[in-house]
C-alpha cells in the first residue's frame, strides 16, 4: 500500500534528519505536526482568475511582453484583495534581468562528409535550434559530429561520455533520458526508471558547454522524453527568453538544438552506424564517444531585446515567529504566441499550465488569510519564465528576499489537470524529505492515499520550479493530482493525463472550459491549505533524507546562515 510506503520514506528520513529546529526535530524526536482544520478555499476565486490568465487577452503570458504587464497587474491586485502585503520590502515584485533572443531566418542543417549527397534537414519539420549567445548571427560550419550517447559526465557515478575526446569546435549529438530508461526497477546507476538530473536537456546542453562543443544536438524520442515533436517544435520556437550573463558566466555553444528521431536515425545512418546498436551502447558504463565522420552546417539570425521581467511576492506574515517562512511557488507565465493550431489559432494561451496554479496561490492566500496569520509566515511567490528554463524561481533561489536558511519548505504547484475527484494524489519524488510525514498526516485528515509518480521516468521533479529550491537545500513537496479517479478509476485518470499531453500540452487548445468540473482540483486545493498551514503551525524543520543528493546543501546553508532552528 502507499501509505506504508510513505510511513516508511517517512520513518527513514526521521532517522536520518540531524538539523535540530526549536526542540523538536533531529536526533531521532518525532516531528511536531499539528492537527488543522479545513479552509475557506473559494471555487470561484479558482474559477476567474484561471479565466481571466488564460484569456487571448493575455496573449500567453509571455515574459517581457504586454501579456506580462497585465499578469503581473493582476496578480498584485488579486494578492492584495486576498488579505497578503507584499512580499520584496514593501514592493509586491522582485526584478529578474532577462534577455529575449529570437531565432530568425534558418537555413537547412546541412549534414555532409559521407558519400553520397548532403542530408538538409528542414528547420521545424526535421530540427530545431537556438543560440544562447547574444550575437546577431549564429553560424555552425563544417562542425564535426560526434555522438556521446547521453551526454554525461558523472565522476560520482564513474561515467563519462566524452572520455577521451577533445570537443572543441565540434556538435555533440545526444540521446534523451539518462542510461537507465526503459529500466523497470528504481536500482541503477542512474536511479532505475526514476530519470535524474543527468537526463534533462539543460544538463545536456550545460555539458557540452563545459566540454567545449561548438554544437549540441539532442535526438528526440517521444517516449523518453515524455512529450512528442509538436511539444519541442512550439516550444523551441520564437522568442525564447534567457538570464543575461554576467562576466563571469560559465561557456556555452554556439547552437543547442534537437533533430526529430526519424532525422537523427539518418543522420547515423550516413555515418555508417546503426541507431539501435548505439542507442544500447551508451548504456552500459564503459561507453566511448563516437566520431561519425559527418560534419553539421547551419545559420540564421538572431533579434536580442534585453529586459527586467517580474517575480510576484506576496506574504501573510507570521505572529509568532515572522522570520521563518513557508513558501508556495507556482509559474505565471507561458508560451505566448506559438505555432499555430489547424485553426490558424496562436495563441498558447496555458489554462492547465499554469494558470490554474497561479490562481490556487491566490485561493491559497485568501484561505490563509481568512483563518488568520498562523505562527510562520506563509510567502507566495508568483515566478517568472518558468517556460524559458525555470528563470525566474532560480534567480529568487539565488537572491532570495527570505533567507533559504530560515525558509522551512515549500509546496510547489504546476498545472491542475480537470480530471474530477480521484481517490489519491501523485508524489512526484516521494522519500526524499520529511516533508513526506506532513503529507501522510495531511491525506489521513483528508481520507485519501499517496500514489509514487507513474512516470519516473519523465523527471518531473527536476522540471518545475521548486528544483530551483530543492537544489539549494530547500525541502520542497510537488504534487499533482491524483489518477484513481472516482469515476472511472486510475483507467479513467491516466487516459485524461494522455489526452492532455498529447492534445493540449504547450499547445494553442489549453484553453479555459466554462464547462470544467473543478470539484477534483478543490480537492487537491484543500490538501495544500492543510500542508502549509501545518508547515507554518509547526515548530520542526523538516530535513532532507539521509543519502538524498540535496541534503549535504541544506545542511551546509542551515550552518552557515545560522537558521533552520538554530
Amino acid at each position: 500500500m502507499i501509505r506504508t510506503f510513505l510511513a516508511a520514506t517517512a520513518a527513514l528520513s526521521l532517522a536520518a534528519c540531524n538539523v535540530t529546529g526549536g526542540g523538536e526535530t533531529g536526533n531521532g524526536a518525532a516531528l511536531n505536526i499539528p492537527e488543522v482544520g479545513d479552509g475557506d478555499l473559494s471555487e470561484q476565486t479558482m474559477i476567474d482568475v484561471t479565466r481571466t490568465l488564460s484569456s487571448d487577452e493575455f496573449e500567453g503570458r509571455m515574459p517581457g511582453t504586454a501579456g506580462e504587464e497585465k499578469t503581473v497587474a493582476y496578480l498584485i491586485e488579486k494578492f492584495e484583495a486576498a488579505g497578503l502585503e507584499p512580499g520584496n520590502d514593501g514592493s509586491w515584485v522582485q526584478e529578474v534581468p532577462l534577455v529575449e533572443i529570437t531565432g530568425k531566418d534558418f537555413a537547412p542543417l546541412t549534414i555532409a562528409g559521407a558519400d553520397g549527397e548532403p542530408i538538409e534537414l528542414q528547420y521545424g519539420n526535421d530540427w530545431v535550434g537556438v543560440s544562447y549567445r547574444e550575437d546577431v548571427r549564429t553560424s555552425l560550419e563544417d562542425s564535426e559530429l560526434v555522438f556521446v550517447g547521453y551526454g554525461i559526465n558523472a565522476p560520482e557515478r564513474d561515467w563519462n561520455d566524452y572520455e577521451g575526446i577533445d570537443m572543441t569546435g565540434k556538435t555533440a549529438v545526444i540521446l534523451v533520458n539518462d542510461p537507465d530508461f526503459g529500466t523497470e526497477t528504481l536500482d541503477g546507476p542512474f536511479n532505475g526508471k526514476a530519470m535524474t538530473y543527468y537526463g534533462r536537456w539543460t544538463y545536456k546542453y550545460e555539458e557540452a558547454a563545459r566540454q567545449g562543443a561548438a554544437g549540441a544536438i539532442i535526438i528526440h524520442d517521444t517516449e523518453p522524453a515524455s512529450y512528442g515533436w509538436n511539444v519541442v517544435e512550439s516550444s523551441w520556437s520564437g522568442p525564447q527568453a534567457y538570464a543575461q550573463r554576467g562576466e563571469n558566466a560559465p561557456p556555452l555553444t554556439q547552437m543547442n538544438g534537437w533533430v526529430r528521431n526519424e532525422a537523427g536515425k539518418q543522420i547515423l545512418a550516413a555515418a555508417g552506424q546503426d541507431f539501435a546498436k548505439l542507442s544500447a551502447a551508451a548504456k552500459k558504463q564503459g561507453f566511448k564517444p563516437v566520431p561519425l565522420g559527418l560534419t553539421a552546417s547551419t545559420s540564421f539570425r538572431n533579434d536580442i531585446r534585453t529586459f527586467e521581467s517580474q517575480n510576484v511576492i506576496g506574504v501573510l506574515p507570521g505572529k509568532t515567529r515572522p522570520e521563518e517562512y513557508v513558501i508556495h511557488t507556482a509559474h505565471w507565465d507561458h508560451l505566448g504566441r506559438c505555432t499555430p493550431a489547424p485553426d490558424g489559432d496562436d495563441i498558447c494561451n496555458g489554462a492547465v499550465d499554469n494558470a490554474t496554479g497561479t490562481a490556487a496561490l491566490v485561493a491559497l492566500a485568501e484561505a490563509q488569510a481568512k483563518a488568520g496569520a498562523p505562527d510562520r509566515s506563509l510567502v507566495f511567490l508568483a515566478v517568472t519564465a518558468e517556460e524559458q528554463g525555470l528563470l525566474g524561481a532560480d534567480y529568487y533561489a539565488q537572491n532570495p528576499v527570505f533567507p533559504l536558511s530560515r525558509t522551512v519548505g515549500g509546496i510547489n504547484m504546476d498545472a491542475f489537470l480537470i480530471s474530477g475527484p480521484s481517490k489519491d494524489v501523485t508524489v512526484v519524488g516521494p522519500g526524499k524529505s520529511q516533508l513526506d510525514e506532513f503529507l501522510e498526516a495531511a491525506l489521513e485528515a483528508d481520507g485519501r492515499v499517496a500514489t509514487p509518480n507513474p512516470n519516473p521516468e519523465a523527471g518531473y521533479y527536476y522540471r518545475s520550479d521548486h528544483f530551483a529550491f530543492a537544489k539549494r537545500g530547500v525541502p520542497m513537496l510537488y504534487l499533482d493530482g491524483g489518477e484513481d479517479l472516482v469515476e472511472g478509476g486510475s483507467e479513467a485518470g491516466a487516459a485524461i493525463a494522455a489526452d492532455y499531453r498529447a492534445n493540449r500540452y504547450h499547445g494553442p487548445k489549453d484553453e479555459f472550459d466554462e464547462n470544467w468540473d473543478w470539484s477534483g482540483v478543490m480537492a487537491d486545493l484543500q490538501l495544500f491549505y492543510r500542508l502549509g498551514r501545518m508547515m507554518a503551525m509547526s515548530t520542526s524543520w523538516p530535513n532532507w533524507v539521509e543519502g538524498d543528493e540535496f541534503k549535504a546543501t541544506r545542511d551546509e546553508s542551515c550552518a552557515a546562515g545560522a537558521g533552520c532552528g538554530g
